[in-house]
């Protein structure tokens, strides 16, 4: 449909187009009338053109996209940040503020973040290297490790991100105490069996008593080697399948008759006393369960009093798990050693362990199959009355 505009300028036309002709009628005169009718048509496209110009005092700006705030960005990001100006800190989200405290806003970055590597890298006007992490010991809590980064705006401010490498820290002191450990463990069976070796091939080989004294003990120094490989082993591959849930469906009595059966040759299998009830089977992996059986059986007859009872109780926990529980009468354990006693290599008395053929790694591997099969381990003692291990595996569910 057309518009106001455009009706009115067609009447202008044919208005001055009339014009035209009434002039030409009257006057006879062709010239003036084309004069008269092209001035006509000027002033009318002048006046349809102006009328459709819409005046700037009534144009409605185009609105401008404008970005969220600076507060609102750092505020989204879950990490400590801080916008500094001349020195000053002009925003924090909450993550820095809650590490640093509220009061930061608008205080001297040297009292923002109390560490001085952290103030010779924000108060260095020569730095070259805005980009480089610096590392901060001891920001927030003593063992909290940070990582800051400091990046220059146009402006001239600064953004400082704190980045939290607790986590990364400790898995790297882990694995460095680990290898120490490891290296430790072995090579005092290698010393001492090189030892030994060394002794022979000098005079004391043709003694037959003292060659036959040395051999068993140089056999028992590689066996302990053994013992401390194959754990090595075990446990580099519980872990590296620790995220893959084992399938199998396991009857755990049977499991544990086994395990007795293999366990009658030891020193104390008459001590082996077993209450195992009728559950159902759970999912599992066959031979991690029975190392995790045979070690924590194990562990209770090496620190069981003799001729004590080493007790072995399989029952149904709730309508989800099952729950073995293996109870020795040994000397018990301190409190405090409880929470460690998991950890690799960690021993409550390392001459004993050493001596009854313990390789710091049992409850270790023990630990990871739990979590591989995802159930949970306890361990309570008392000291003089002895120790209680309980492990609680899921039941196997039929679809």
């Amino acid at each position: 449909m057309p518009s106001s505009h455009g009706i009115r300028a067609f009447l202008a036309l044919g208005l001055a187009a009339l014009t035209a002709l009434v002039s030409l009628l009257i006057g006879g005169d062709v010239q003036v009338s084309l004069v008269v009718l092209v001035g006509a048509v000027a002033a009318t496209l002048i006046a349809a053109s102006s009328e459709t110009d819409v005046p700037a005092s009534i144009v409605e700006p185009v609105p401008q996209a404008s970005g969220p705030a600076v507060g609102e960005v750092i505020d989204a990001i879950a990490e400590p940040v801080l916008v500094i100006d001349a020195n000053r800190v002009i925003e924090a989200n909450p993550a820095a503020r809650a590490l640093l405290g509220q009061h930061i806003l608008g205080e001297d970055v040297r009292l923002a973040i109390r560490h001085p590597a952290a103030a010779e890298r924000l108060l260095d006007p020569t730095d070259q290297s805005p980009a480089a992490p610096i590392h901060l010991v001891g920001l927030g809590t003593r063992d909290q490790r940070w990582e800051m980064r400091v990046r220059t705006l146009e402006n001239g401010q600064r953004i400082v991100h704190l980045i939290d490498r607790t986590g990364s820290y400790a898995t790297e002191r882990i694995r460095v105490d680990f290898v120490a450990n490891a290296s430790h463990e072995l090579r005092t069976p290698l010393a001492s069996l090189l030892g030994y070796v060394e002794t022979l091939q000098d005079d004391a080989g043709d003694d037959p008593a003292t060659r036959q004294r040395f051999l068993k003990i140089m056999h028992d120094e590689a066996r302990r080697m053994q013992r401390l490989i194959d754990d090595l082993i075990s446990l580099s591959r519980i872990e590296a399948e620790k995220y893959r849930a084992p399938a199998d469906t396991i009857a755990l009595g049977d499991l544990i008759e086994e395990v007795c059966i293999e366990l009658s040759g030891a020193a104390r299998a008459a001590d082996l006393v077993t209450e195992v009830e009728e559950v159902p089977p759970v999912r599992g992996d066959r031979a991690q369960l029975s190392q995790l059986v045979h070690n924590v059986v194990g562990n209770a007859m090496k620190y069981g009093k003799h001729g004590t009872p080493v007790t072995i109780v399989l029952r149904r926990e709730g309508d989800a798990m099952v729950r073995l529980t293996v109870v020795d009468q040994g000397e018990g354990i301190p409190p405090e050693h409880i929470p460690r006693l998991t950890e690799r290599f960690y021993r409550v008395d390392s001459g004993r362990s050493r001596s009854l053929g313990g390789t710091g790694l049992g409850l270790a591997i023990v630990k990871h199959i739990v979590e591989r099969h995802r159930g949970r381990m306890d361990i309570a003692s008392t000291v003089g009355k002895g120790t209680t291990v309980s492990v609680l595996l899921p039941i196997q569910r039929m679809s």
